[in-house]
C-alpha cells in the first residue's frame, strides 16, 4: 500500500483588512460623524476669522508663502492624484509617484484615498441621477429644492449614514498594498498636514508666535479654503456654468474657480470625457493639474497619458 500525499498547498494571503473608517462601507458611525464635523467646523471658523484678521493686521509674507505652498501641493494631490490618476486612470505612474500622490491627496484632509475614489466613481456612474452621492438636483428643480440640494451636494452628503461600497467601486485600490497602507494611515497624514506649517513657521521665525500664525494660515485657513473649493465642484459646477460639450448630466464650466481648483472647474469637459488628463481644453482655460502631469511625463515618472486630441475634443462638442 502506498502512502497518500499529505502536502498542503499554500493559499494566497488575503489583503490586510482596513479599519471601518477607512474601508468599511455600509454605515457611518457617530464617532466618525463627530470627527468629520470637527474637521469641517474648526477650519471654517478660522476661514471666517481670517477676513477681519487680514483686514486689521494683515498676513505676513512668510505665512502667505507657507499657506500657498501647502494649498497647491495638497490641491494637486487631490486633482492629479485622487481624481485624474486613481479615480479615472488618466495616466500611469511609477511606484514612487503613485505613493507621493496618495500621500499628497491624503494631506488635503478630504478622507482616505480608497473612500474618496469609491465615492467619486459612484458619482460618475449616476451623475445627477438617483444614486449620485452628491447631486444638487437631489430634491428637485424649484428654487427652495435647489438651495437644499446645493447644501447637500456641498457638504451635507458626507454625513449620510449610508456609505459607498468601496469593495465594489474601488476593488483595484483595495487590492493595492501601497494604497491600502496609505489609506489606513489617513490620521497620520492628517496630522502631518496640520503640523508641517507651524513647524516651518516656527523654524523660519524661531518663535512660538511664528508657529502659531503659520498654523492659523497654513493649516486651518488653508484646509478650509481647499475643502470649500473642492466641494464647490460638486455643488456649484453641477448647478451653473457653461456647457460647450455634450454630457449626460448638468456639469458646467465655472471660470472663476479654475485657479483655486487647479483646473477642476472646467467640469463640463471632464464629464464629457472623464479619462482625459486635461480638463481645460479651450483657449484661455488654465489647468495647472494638466501642466503638472505633463512635467511628470517629461521626467519619466508618468506614461501613457490620455491627452485629448483635437478630433476627440471636437467630437464632444454640443450641437
Amino acid at each position: 500500500m502506498t502512502a497518500q500525499s499529505t502536502e498542503v498547498r499554500p493559499t494566497a494571503a488575503a489583503p490586510d483588512p482596513l479599519p471601518s473608517a477607512t474601508l468599511g462601507g455600509d454605515t457611518q458611525g457617530t464617532v466618525e460623524r463627530v470627527t468629520l464635523a470637527v474637521f469641517i467646523v474648526v477650519p471654517f471658523l478660522a476661514l471666517v476669522a481670517a477676513v477681519p484678521v487680514a483686514w486689521g493686521r494683515g498676513v505676513g509674507v512668510r505665512d502667505l508663502v507657507i499657506a500657498a505652498v501647502m494649498y497647491f501641493a495638497t490641491c494637486h494631490g487631490i486633482t492629479v492624484g485622487f481624481h485624474r490618476y486613481f479615480t479615472h486612470g488618466s495616466f500611469k505612474a511609477n511606484r514612487g509617484l503613485r505613493i507621493a500622490l496618495a500621500i499628497a491627496g491624503s494631506m488635503a484632509v478630504e478622507g482616505p484615498v480608497v473612500r474618496w475614489v469609491a465615492d467619486h466613481r459612484k458619482h460618475h456612474r449616476y451623475s445627477d441621477k438617483d444614486g449620485d452621492p452628491h447631486s444638487p438636483w437631489r430634491y428637485g428643480e424649484t428654487v427652495p429644492a435647489l438651495l437644499k440640494g446645493l447644501f447637500w451636494a456641498h457638504l451635507g452628503w458626507m454625513f449620510n449614514e449610508e456609505q459607498t461600497d468601496q469593495r465594489k467601486y474601488a476593488p483595484d485600490l483595495v487590492q493595492d498594498r501601497d494604497v491600502r497602507r496609505i489609506s489606513r494611515q489617513f490620521p497620520l497624514w492628517t496630522a502631518v498636514s496640520l503640523l508641517l506649517p507651524p513647524l516651518a513657521g516656527g523654524l523660519l521665525s524661531w518663535s512660538w508666535q511664528g508657529a502659531a500664525t503659520a498654523f492659523f494660515w497654513g493649516s486651518l485657513v488653508r484646509v478650509a479654503l481647499l475643502h470649500h473649493v473642492t466641494w464647490s465642484i460638486n455643488s456649484i459646477c453641477h448647478a451653473v456654468g457653461r456647457r460647450p460639450f455634450r454630457s449626460r448630466d448638468r456639469s458646467g464650466n465655472v471660470w472663476w474657480l479654475a485657479v483655486l481648483s487647479c483646473g477642476e472647474s472646467w467640469h463640463n469637459l471632464h464629464h464629457a470625457d472623464p479619462t482625459s488628463a486635461r480638463h481645460g481644453v479651450l483657449r484661455g482655460q488654465v489647468d495647472s493639474s494638466a501642466r503638472l502631469i505633463r512635467w511628470f511625463e517629461l521626467a519619466g515618472w508618468a506614461r501613457d497619458v490620455r491627452w485629448p486630441s483635437r478630433e476627440r475634443v471636437e467630437s464632444r462638442r454640443a450641437e
